[in-house]
């Protein structure tokens, strides 16, 4: 039992490394807007269009700034969730001989 609960910490690492390698963007404004984060939701890049910018008052940006985020971060919850259930399906599966089934 120890071991399946040490194949399950190394697998959750694994995919926590795969998931920093995953790259996952969110956009607001047809663009003008973007940012680029990793699939374990940390925010790499923040991207604003000059001209855009120069143009947007403070509370139209925070707004499309937090569109552009959930956007990014949904993408990121997508990811996890996918990675995990096929993590846990593996797990699951190697369970079996712990209960007597093959």
């Amino acid at each position: 039992m120890f071991d399946k609960l040490l194949e399950a910490r190394q697998k959750a690492e694994e995919i926590k490394k795969r998931l920093d390698n995953i790259i996952v963007r969110g956009e607001a404004e047809g663009g003008l807007i973007k940012i680029t984060a990793t699939a374990n939701k940390e925010v790499t890049e923040v991207s604003i269009d000059q001209v855009f910018l120069s143009n947007a008052n403070k509370e139209e940006l925070e707004e499309l700034l937090a569109v552009a985020m959930n956007h990014a971060m949904r993408q990121a919850d997508n990811i996890s969730q996918t990675e995990m259930q096929a993590a846990t399906k593996d797990m699951l599966g190697g369970l079996g001989g712990l209960f007597g089934q093959s």
